[in-house]
């Protein structure tokens, strides 16, 4: 089993190598009032982190809101 996810972990971390060598075209990135240019590959990247980072919060909120809610059943 451990197998199975190095080798996951191995064909994702290729695929990301050949995302970011391929797409290293300057994209100009503008947030309210600040503007960037950075490579297009580094732009979705960070949107990518901070999308699942904003699911990891709202996951673990909604999980400890269910455990308050069973534990106050409970009660």
């Amino acid at each position: 089993m451990a197998w199975v996810a190095i080798g996951t972990a191995t064909v994702l971390a290729i695929a990301l190598i050949i995302f970011l060598a391929q797409n290293t075209r300057s994209t100009e990135i503008t947030f309210l009032w600040m503007t960037a240019n950075t490579p297009l590959a580094v732009a979705l990247l960070i949107a990518a982190v901070g999308s699942v980072l904003l699911t990891l919060i709202t996951g673990t909120a909604r999980i400890a809101q269910l455990r308050h809610l069973i534990r106050k059943s409970r009660d």
